[in-house]
């Protein structure tokens, strides 16, 4: 009986997958075939199913998520990716939190167009935002264009690449796995164009909001702009390396520098409301606590105040992710207030 080395089966690799595969073509060794199927599923998680693709103006579509968390259930299915459609290609804007995501995504695709995807702007360096690069990377070449600002390339080669990676993983429990890190390979700046004949991407970066290295895309003959975790829809945006103030300068430039119709953000559903809802509840958090702050009152006070604000007490119930991080959200704004006043 052939046996291959146990610790070649353990690290789950090409090698041993593919000597599984060569026995599995053989007659009569159903044991064998049903076996490397098991490693299959061991180095990479089950397929996700299919989502709707969803107009959402001439020329861009989304694959809009159902929940604003990863969890096994979703398989980190959180984040929309977007899809602008031109007659010289399409560009993804985020590509998904996952080499499964990114495969059912291309699928979707194929059901509106045969066209290529010649590219990829990656909005900022939170996982759930680039790490369906991989998909696409092997369906249109390792080469394919991925755009980002220097310090979102940065932050995935590094650390917090490596991280979501990981955390992906677990969160929604292996489900993600065989997904490797395929990073932004093109720097972009403010006011860079890209172009697919017919509709024009116009990159957006005012400083620190959501992350240092947020991207906003202009769909420029849409009047579409895709803001990534800049502005959500009914959800609380992690705010640990972000900016309140940035995030309301970043607001501001965006309607000024744009002619934006529709806000398309990466968590929630499109539409012309999305800044209201997300400048009302941020400045429901943080003008309280700068009103503490000047007044020489804890943070604890703050947080008293942040609740009872009419402007934050009309969002709980509807905001996913709300009781678990409001008071986290709170003590940023107050940190954040403490150093503006300082």
């Amino acid at each position: 009986m052939f046996r291959l080395p146990r610790r070649r089966l353990l690290a789950g690799g090409t090698t041993a997958f593919t000597a599984l595969a060569a026995l599995a073509a053989l007659p009569g060794l159903a044991a064998v075939r049903a076996f490397a199927a098991g490693v299959e599923a061991f180095v990479k998680g089950p397929p996700v199913p299919d989502r709707p693709l969803v107009q959402v103006s001439p020329h861009v579509w989304i694959i809009q998520a159902p929940d604003g968390f990863p969890t096994p259930q979703n398989q980190g299915m959180m984040a929309n990716i977007t899809f602008v459609v031109g007659h010289e290609g399409v560009i993804v804007v985020d590509s998904g939190a996952s080499l499964q995501i990114g495969e059912m995504a291309i699928r979707m695709l194929r059901t509106v167009t045969n066209r290529p995807v010649v590219g990829i702007v990656n909005t900022h360096y939170h996982g759930d935002h680039w790490l369906g690069n991989h998909a696409f990377a092997e369906a249109f070449g390792e080469d394919l264009p991925r755009y980002a600002l220097p310090e979102t390339r940065t932050a995935i080669l590094g650390l917090e690449g490596s991280a979501w990676q990981s955390a992906m993983v677990k969160w929604t429990a292996q489900a993600s796995a065989g997904t490797r890190i395929v990073a932004p390979n093109r720097d972009a700046a403010h006011g860079d164009e890209l172009s697919l004949g017919d509709v024009r991407l116009r990159l957006h970066h005012y400083g620190r909001a959501h992350t240092p290295s947020d991207l906003s895309v202009a769909v420029v003959e849409d009047g579409v702009m895709c803001v990534g975790d800049v502005m959500m829809d009914r959800r609380i945006a992690n705010m640990d390396d972000g900016s309140y103030l940035g995030t309301f300068e970043t607001m501001d430039r965006l309607r000024t520098d744009s002619d934006t119709r529709i806000w398309l953000p990466a968590h929630g559903e499109p539409g012309p409301g999305v800044p209201v809802w997300q400048r009302t509840l941020f400045e429901g958090i943080y003008e309280p606590c700068a009103a503490a702050v000047k007044a020489g009152r804890s943070i604890e006070e703050a947080k008293v105040m942040v609740l009872a604000d009419p402007r934050v007490a009309s969002r709980a119930a509807e905001t996913k992710g709300w009781d678990s991080n409001i008071g986290k959200y709170i003590s940023l704004a107050y940190l954040e207030a403490e150093q503006a006043d300082f």
